[in-house]
C-alpha cells in the first residue's frame, strides 16, 4: 500500500488513552413555528446527553431502533452535523472547538461509511474520480502516485480493475457499498464510523463487507463505530455494545455479555427479537413484544425514558419511581453499565427467567400450543452468548 503523506506532528500520546470520546453530548433540532416571525416552541432531542468511548484498534457498535438516534450521533462525532451542547474529543482535541483549515485536516484521521451507498457517490463522476478527490483536496499524492494509489484501493475493497472508469449505476449494491468503504480509505484514517453499513445488503454480501471491514481493521489498525439494527451482525463485529433508545445510551457492554446477560429491559426485548434457526424451537416460543409506540423525542416521557413500554416495571407492579425519576448510567458489574432503577432484579439468572417467561405470558406474543418462553439467557453465566443464528459467526 503506498504510504500518504504524514501528519503534521503531534504532541506525545497516551495509548492507553481514549481515540473518540464524547461527553454529554446532544443534538437537538429545534420546532420552529410561524410564517413571517418564527419562533421556537419546541426541540427533537434527537442525541441527549451520550458519553462513550472508542479507543484504538476497537469496534464500539451502536444497536436500537429506528429513530433513536444512532445515525444523527455518528454525524455529530464526525462534525457532520454540529452539536447543542457537550464535547468530541478525538486524540486529545476537542472538535466542537475547530473549524475551517483545522477541522478540514483533522477530517483527514476520522472519515465515515453511509448507509446508502447509491445516495452517497457522486452518479456523475466515477469511482476512479471519487478516489482521486480526497487525495487532491489533502494534498496526498498527485499524478503517477495517485492513479497508483487509486488502483490500490479498489484492489484492497476487492472491486474489479475497470471499476475504476465505471459509474456508480453500474454495480450491484454491494459494490457500491464497496466503492463507498475505498472512499473512507483513502486518506487513511484512523476512525471511521459506518452508519448502517450493511443493512441494504443480502447476508452473503452482509458477510463480505464485514469480513473486509474485520480484515482492513487487522490490517490498518483502525477504530470503528458500527451502527446496525441488526445484534447477531453488531455482536460478530464489535468488542462492545452501545444500546440507544430515545436518544440516551441505557446500556453499555462487551459484546457476548450483553447477549448472554442483558441487564436492561428494552435490551432484553432486543434480543429475545433475535430470530433461531431451528424451527422446533422457533414454533414453540413465545417473543417478548413490547407494548406500544416509541414516544416523541420532542416530548419524551418524565422519568425513566422507557417506562411507557417497559415490560419490568409492568412486572414489579408500577413503581413510581419510574415515572418520576430519571435513572443514571450505573456500573452494576465491572465493564457492564445500565440506565434502569431495577436492573438489580435481571442480574440472577433464575429471576430474570421468571421475570421474562411473565412478561412473554403477558405481551401480544402469538399463542401456541406447547409454549417454550426463550429467556434471554439460556446459556451458564461463563458459557457462550445464548443467542444462536449468527450468519456471520460459525
Amino acid at each position: 500500500m503506498t504510504t500518504a503523506a504524514p501528519l503534521p506532528p503531534t504532541a506525545a500520546r497516551d495509548e492507553s488513552a481514549p481515540l473518540m470520546r464524547t461527553e454529554d453530548l446532544k443534538v437537538h433540532f429545534p420546532i420552529m413555528e410561524g410564517l413571517l416571525i418564527e419562533r421556537r416552541v419546541g426541540a427533537v432531542r434527537a442525541v441527549d446527553g451520550v458519553s462513550l468511548e472508542v479507543h484504538r484498534g476497537e469496534t464500539l457498535g451502536l444497536v436500537g431502533e429506528s429513530g433513536c438516534g444512532k445515525s444523527t450521533f455518528a454525524r455529530a462525532v464526525i462534525r457532520l452535523v454540529e452539536p447543542t451542547d457537550g464535547r468530541v474529543w478525538f486524540d486529545g482535541t476537542d472538535l466542537t472547538l475547530l473549524g475551517g483549515e483545522q477541522l478540514r485536516r483533522m477530517r483527514r484521521r476520522m472519515q465515515m461509511i453511509f448507509q446508502d451507498p447509491y445516495a452517497s457517490l457522486n452518479p456523475r463522476m466515477t469511482i476512479g474520480s471519487m478516489l482521486m478527490e480526497p487525495l487532491r483536496v489533502h494534498d496526498l499524492a498527485s499524478g503517477k502516485l495517485a492513479d497508483q494509489r487509486v488502483r490500490e484501493l479498489v484492489e484492497i475493497v476487492g472491486l474489479p480493475r475497470n471499476a475504476i472508469n465505471r459509474f456508480p449505476h453500474e454495480f450491484s449494491g454491494g459494490q457500491r457499498q464497496r466503492a463507498g468503504i475505498a472512499r473512507a480509505l483513502a486518506v487513511q484514517p484512523e476512525f471511521i464510523a459506518a452508519d448502517e453499513a450493511v443493512s441494504a445488503l443480502d447476508v452473503s454480501i452482509q458477510a463480505q463487507i464485514i469480513n473486509l471491514l474485520e480484515g482492513l481493521q487487522d490490517e490498518l489498525g483502525l477504530a470503528y463505530l458500527f451502527i446496525a439494527h441488526d445484534l447477531s451482525v453488531v455482536r460478530h463485529i464489535s468488542d462492545r455494545i452501545a444500546v440507544m433508545y430515545l436518544g440516551e445510551v441505557v446500556e453499555l457492554s462487551p459484546s457476548s455479555e450483553i447477549s448472554r446477560r442483558p441487564l436492561h429491559p428494552y435490551t432484553n426485548a432486543l434480543v429475545s427479537a433475535v430470530p433461531i434457526p431451528d424451527p422446533a424451537i422457533e414454533s414453540k416460543r413465545k417473543r417478548m413484544i413490547l407494548r406500544g409506540d416509541v414516544p416523541s423525542p420532542a416530548n419524551p416521557p418524565s422519568g425513566c425514558r422507557f417506562h411507557t413500554r417497559c415490560w419490568l416495571r409492568r412486572e414489579l407492579g408500577d413503581p413510581e419511581r419510574c415515572t418520576t425519576e430519571q435513572p443514571e448510567l450505573r456500573e452494576l458489574v465491572p465493564g457492564h453499565t445500565v440506565r434502569c432503577h431495577y436492573a438489580e432484579e435481571l442480574l440472577g439468572r433464575d429471576r430474570r427467567e421468571e421475570l421474562v417467561r411473565g412478561a412473554a405470558e403477558h405481551s401480544d406474543a402469538r399463542d401456541t400450543d406447547e409454549e417454550t418462553v426463550v429467556a434471554p439467557d439460556l446459556a451458564p453465566e461463563t458459557g457462550q452468548p445464548s443467542v444462536p443464528g449468527d450468519p456471520l459467526h460459525p
